[in-house]
């Protein structure tokens, strides 16, 4: 079975930083992309940010030029270094990875079970 285990969410400050981790375990062949979404209240989910394991990256209007997102293909953890946050950035974010289990099993996304991140003003 394969996992995904978001941390880092919080509390923080306008202005200020926090950096989410999402590391992926289990049966993992071959890890393809990985990617974080985030839900805001009462609005549906929306992609942040993207990351290709080439390390090609793609971002949110809203969130580029603040979000970096970065990988550590050999701990099959993906990283979101969010600065200059703001309150709008509120939401319970999520982590995605699409990947193969097996040499022989195509790719599929997972899902991690999502850490709130709060932003006050």
């Amino acid at each position: 079975q394969v996992q995904l285990v978001e941390s880092g969410g919080g509390l923080v400050q306008a202005g200020g930083s926090l950096r989410l981790s999402c590391a992926a375990s289990g049966t993992i062949f071959r890890v393809f992309s990985m990617s974080w979404y985030r839900q805001p209240p009462g609005k549906p989910r929306e992609l942040v940010a993207a990351i290709t394991r080439g390390g090609s990256t793609n971002y949110a209007d809203p969130v580029k030029g603040r979000f970096t997102i970065s990988t550590d293909n050999a701990k099959n953890t993906v990283y979101l270094q969010m600065d200059s946050l703001k309150p709008e950035d509120t939401a319970v974010y999520y982590c995605a990875a699409n990947l193969s289990p097996g040499i022989a099993t195509m790719a599929r996304d997972y899902w991690g079970q999502g850490t709130q991140v709060t932003v006050s003003s």
